[in-house]
């Protein structure tokens, strides 16, 4: 008898990847100590009281049975406390388990999906095409030849009988232009970014150890500097990120340009650029006698015309300046208006959802293309 093979469709009940308990307990724990700012203590605490409402574990696997893991695996150890005491303390390895983490929560849809790569419309010598086809020019590669499009294009011309391939037959498909790119990103503060009840700095870090993650792993030759800016700025280290944490800092914004600029100065990268994330007003500036000037009373005149001055600077040195404003203050956008006019640059006003794409996007398109 002869078995009939149907085709279509088969349905059946979703079943979940299988998990095991201490996969499905570090998930919870990679969110939770980035939010803990690296305090593993604080994490756990958080993990024990979650266990208590959602049943995470069970009698067979318990938090203490996941903390053992935890140091047999490598993602803890033992630390002395500077009061003198031991403790736990997370790992090179954990903190790279959340840069990991964070890439693929941010921006694993959009690599899925096909979105957020926008391209440029300058073609190059790249080696992403952009599905646009012309005409072969002198100088041309061969690798550029669309054989598809140029066979077909010669049966059109030359006819099926007599087939024969010509210069005039051969079509080219357009390139995008990839260059190296040295990108500084800038990550404020400021007390603001824990007010008004809601947590800013935690997505703040976890766009940068994305960002971080999508450039030492895809983009090996490209550079990533980060800073943070309050009262004053200065760089960190990505081990860093999982542990920073908002200060009771005013907003000194120039401070973060000006050395974001001295740190691409020293590039050799044709293509610079500077990622802004902030939330605030600039309200500090350090004066040369080493003094701070501060306003938090709206848009203070001096302190925002140091700014336009620093923006007109990084124009000069052919370095656009992006600002993501996770607020939505029309009062404050006019300030990041004529900023970016004075820049040339872009600005993006939204709030903490879609930053990370956005990020992505741009930093994409930039990369592209040659920043002027």
């Amino acid at each position: 008898m002869n078995t009939i093979q149907q085709k279509g469709f088969h349905f059946k009940t979703f079943e979940a990847p299988y998990q095991s308990p201490f996969d499905k307990l570090f998930g919870v724990f990679k969110e939770l100590i980035t939010n803990t700012s690296g305090d593993f203590d604080e994490a756990i605490d958080w993990l024990r009281q979650l266990d208590v409402e959602y049943k995470l574990t069970t009698p067979e696997y318990t938090i203490d049975d996941f903390i053992e893991d935890l140091k047999k695996k490598g993602f803890i150890r033992e630390e002395l406390k500077p009061d003198g005491s031991g403790g736990m303390a997370i790992t090179a390895k954990t903190e790279r388990a959340i840069r990991q983490a964070a890439l693929e929560q941010i921006f694993g849809n959009l690599n899925k999906s096909g979105s957020g790569n926008h391209k440029t419309k300058n073609g190059g010598s790249g080696d992403e095409h952009t599905g646009d086809f012309r005409d072969f020019q002198f100088g041309d590669t061969i690798e550029q030849i669309s054989l598809t499009e140029s066979l077909k294009n010669a049966q059109i011309n030359n006819g099926i009988g007599e087939f024969k391939l010509t210069e005039n037959d051969l079509i080219v498909e357009e390139n995008h232009h990839k260059s190296q790119m040295s990108t500084v990103l800038m990550i404020d503060i400021s007390h603001s970014m824990i007010l008004y009840g809601e947590d800013r700095i935690t997505p703040a870090k976890k766009v940068a150890m994305a960002l971080a993650e999508l450039i030492t792993t895809r983009y090996p030759k490209d550079t990533l500097d980060i800073l943070v800016f309050g009262n004053d700025a200065w760089t960190i280290k990505i081990k860093d990120l999982p542990y920073l944490q908002v200060g009771p800092y005013h907003t000194n914004t120039v401070a973060g340009l000006q050395l974001a600029m001295d740190i691409l100065r020293r590039k050799r990268n044709t293509n610079k650029q500077i990622f802004m994330i902030t939330d605030g007003k600039p309200s500090c500036v350090r004066e040369k006698n080493g003094e701070y000037y501060m306003n938090s009373n709206g848009l203070d005149d001096y302190i925002v015309e140091k700014c336009y001055t620093q923006a007109a600077q990084a124009r000069k040195l052919h370095i656009p300046i992006t600002t993501f404003m996770i607020a939505n203050d029309p009062y404050l956008q006019q300030f990041i208006n004529k900023f970016t006019e004075a820049n040339q640059g872009k600005a993006f006003y939204t709030g903490l959802k879609g930053l990370g794409e956005m990020i992505f996007q741009d930093y994409e398109s930039n990369r592209k293309k040659k920043l002027k």
